[in-house]
C-alpha cells in the first residue's frame, strides 16, 4: 500500500468506521448467525467478512481476547509466545482494501499464528514487529533480514500474522526436555486434559488451532513436529514433501528434512493454506525441484476419493507396541479406522510391510545427519542476522549462553543440552555424514515407502500417528497428512511426560496418518478428507471447560 493509499485509508477509517459497523455489520448479523470461533472454518470466516457481517479488525480483537483468556491466565496453556503489535492496523488496512478492491484470496483478512521459528519482519506502516527466536532468549530482539518465504506468501494472500506460537525450544533439538517447553514460552500444555503433553515441536500451533486461538496456524516438521502435535490435539496436520514449501527464513535443523505445513481444524482449511504456501522460492533451492503447476489442493476434496484405492498397513515395527511404546488403545481405534476405510470403498492391503522397517528402527543415520546439518545451518542463521543483542553468534556461544543464564534457559527439570553438545562436537560434511545421508534415503524411500507402494500396488499407507510412524517419511523427505482418529478412554493409565506434563491421559486425542511418496499431497489430502467427513471425529469431544475461551465475535463487534 503506497503513501497516497495509506493516507486515504486512515482518512476513510476515521470518518466511516462507526457508520460501517452500525449500518452494514449489524444488519448482516441480524440474518446470519456469527460463526463460533472454537470451530469456525476459513470459508465461514471469509463469508462473514465478504458479507460485511464482521471485519478483520473484529476477528483480531476476538482472537486476541481469546488468547488473553487461556494463554497466561486460567489453564495457562502457554500456546502463544507473543502477539503482533501491528495486527489491528494490518487488519484495518486489509478491511479497507477488501471494500475498495475485493479480497486477494481465501485468506484475505484471516488471522494466522506461525511457529516461533518462522521469521517475520516489522509492519512497514508502524515499524512494529515480532521476535523470531525458536523459543530461546539467545535470539530475543534479534533482527532478521526478511519475512520467511511462507510468510511472504501468506502476506501476499492477504493473511494477517496474528502472533508467534510457542514450541519445543529449537524445534526439540536441544536435549532431553519435555515437548512444548521453551525458555521464552514456558511449558505449553494440551487443551484436552489439564497439563497433558501437547507433543512437539509445533506444540503451540496445534494447541492454538484446537481451541480457536487463531483461524489457522503454521508449524514445521523435521521428524514428527507437525504430525505428533496434530495427533495429540485433535487437529489436521499436513507435513509436506521437503521442497514443496519454502524453508527460507525458518530457523533450521536440517535442509534435508525440514518442511513447513498447516495445522488446522479441518482438512479443507489445511488444503486452503497449503495451496497458498506451496511453490518455488529462489531462496530455497529444494523448492525449485517440485513438479509444476502447483496443485489446487481444494480440488482434492472428495467424499468418494477412497473408492477403488489400495491402502497398505505396514504392521512390522509400526504397530508393535513393544517397539513404539504406544498404549494398546491406539491400535484398537486404528483397527476401527481400517473398517471405516473399507466402508469408504478402499481395499486394505494388510500387512504391507516396509522391507527396511527393522533397519530404520535400529539405524542411527538420522541422528548423524541432523547433528551435522544443525551445527552448520544454525551457525549460518546467526551469521544472517542483522543484529543479535545477546551476542550469541554460533552454536558454541548458544551452549555457553544457556549455562550462563540458568534462570531463563535452564530452570529445574529443563536443563539438558545434550543434543546441542552432540551437534557442536561434529566436524562437518565428512564421509560418515554423506554415507548416513545416502542410507537415510535408501531406508526411508527406496527400500521403504516407495518399495512398499510398488510391491503391493498401493495408493498410500495408513498408520496411527503415535510411535515411529513419522520416521520413514522424515528420512525420505516424504509427506504425511494426519487427521483426528479418536480419544484415550477415561480409564487409560496416566503416564508422566515431563516435569509438568502427563501422557497418555483421559480424553487426549489420537491421530490417523496417511503416508505416500514424494509430491503425493493431493492424493493424501483427498483420502484424509473422505475419512474426516465420514467420521467427524474432531466434533466428538471438546477441550476441557477451563481451556475453552468464551470470547466470541458478538463480544467485540462495534467496540
Amino acid at each position: 500500500m503506497g503513501p497516497n493509499l495509506l493516507t486515504l485509508f486512515w482518512a476513510w477509517l476515521a470518518l466511516s468506521q462507526s457508520l460501517y459497523v452500525s449500518q452494514w455489520v449489524v444488519s448482516a448479523a441480524i440474518t446470519t448467525p456469527l460463526p463460533d470461533l472454537y470451530e469456525a472454518s476459513v470459508i465461514e470466516l471469509q463469508a462473514g467478512l465478504t458479507s460485511g457481517q464482521f471485519t478483520s479488525v473484529d476477528l483480531i480483537k476476538a482472537y486476541l481476547a481469546r488468547i488473553e483468556e487461556v494463554n497466561l491466565q486460567g489453564p495457562m496453556l502457554r500456546a502463544v509466545i507473543e502477539t503482533n503489535p501491528s495486527a489491528l492496523q494490518e487488519a484495518a488496512a486489509l478491511d479497507y482494501e477488501r471494500l475498495t478492491y475485493g479480497p486477494r484470496s481465501a485468506l484475505h483478512g484471516i488471522p494466522v499464528l506461525v511457529k516461533d521459528n518462522i521469521a517475520t519482519v516489522a509492519f512497514e506502516a508502524t515499524h512494529q514487529g515480532m521476535n523470531t527466536t525458536a523459543g530461546s532468549y539467545s535470539l530475543l530482539k534479534s533482527v532478521v533480514l526478511s519475512d520467511a518465504g511462507v510468510v511472504k506468501r501468506l502476506r501476499r494472500a492477504g493473511a494477517i500474522i496474528l502472533g508467534k506460537a510457542n514450541l519445543s525450544e529449537w524445534a526439540h533439538f536441544r536435549g532431553n526436555i519435555a515437548s512444548g517447553w521453551s525458555g521464552r514460552g514456558g511449558q505449553c500444555t494440551n487443551a484436552y486434559y489439564p497439563n497433558a503433553d501437547p507433543c512437539g515441536s509445533s506444540a503451540g500451533s496445534a494447541v492454538s488451532a484446537s481451541i480457536g486461538l487463531a483461524a489457522v496456524t503454521l508449524g514445521t516438521e523435521t521428524d514428527g513436529s507437525i504430525t505428533c502435535p496434530a495427533n495429540q490435539n485433535n487437529v489436521v496436520g499436513i507435513k509436506p514433501t521437503v521442497g514443496l514449501t519454502s524453508r527460507a527464513g525458518v530457523i533450521p535443523i536440517s535442509e534435508h528434512q525440514d518442511t513447513v505445513g498447516p495445522l488446522t481444524r479441518s482438512v479443507t482449511d489445511a488444503a486452503i493454506v497449503l495451496s497458498i504456501i506451496a511453490g518455488p522460492d529462489p531462496n530455497d533451492n529444494f523448492t525449485l525441484a517440485q513438479p509444476m503447476p502447483i496443485p489446487d489442493y481444494i480440488m482434492a476434496l472428495s467424499n468418494t476419493s477412497l473408492v477403488g484405492k489400495r491402502i497398505g498397513v505396514p504392521r512390522a515395527v509400526f504397530l508393535n507396541d513393544s517397539m513404539t511404546g504406544n498404549d494398546p488403545y491406539v491400535n484398537e481405534v486404528f483397527e476401527q479406522a481400517l473398517e471405516t476405510l473399507q466402508i469408504l470403498g478402499a481395499t486394505i492391503v494388510d500387512p504391507a510391510d516396509l522391507p527396511s522397517a527393522y533397519e530404520i528402527y535400529e539405524s542411527n543415520n538420522e541422528t548423524v545427519v541432523l547433528d551435522v546439518d544443525f551445527k552448520v545451518q544454525l551457525n549460518a542463521w546467526f551469521d544472517s542476522l542483522v543484529t543479535n543483542p545477546s551476542g550469541v553468534a554460533s552454536l558454541e556461544d548458544l551452549i555457553i549462553f544457556d549455562n550462563d543464564n540458568p534462570t531463563l534457559e535452564e530452570p529445574a527439570g529443563y536443563t539438558d543440552q545434550s543434543v546441542l553438545i552432540e551437534s557442536q562436537a561434529t566436524t562437518g560434511f565428512n564421509a560418515s555424514y554423506y554415507q548416513s545421508l545416502a542410507f537415510d534415503k535408501e531406508l526411508g524411500a527406496t527400500y521403504g515407502i516407495d518399495a512398499t507402494l510398488k510391491t503391493y500396488a498401493l495408493d498410500a499407507l495408513v498408520l496411527p500417528a503415535p510411535g515411529y510412524t513419522t520416521v520413514p517419511a522424515a528420512i525420505a523427505g516424504y509427506p504425511i497428512v494426519t487427521v483426528p482418529l479418536g480419544f484415550y478412554p477415561e480409564n487409560v493409565t496416566i503416564g508422566s511426560a515431563g516435569p509438568e506434563t502427563v501422557y497418555p491421559a483421559p480424553g487426549v486425542p489420537i491421530g490417523l496418518s496417511f503416508l505416500g511418496t514424494a509430491w503425493s499431497e493431493y492424493t493424501l489430502v483427498s483420502f484424509a478428507y473422505a475419512y474426516e467427513q465420514k467420521t467427524q471425529t474432531r466434533l466428538q469431544r471438546k477441550a476441557y471447560t477451563a481451556a475453552i475461551p468464551t470470547t466470541q465475535l458478538a463480544d467485540v463487534i462495534g467496540t
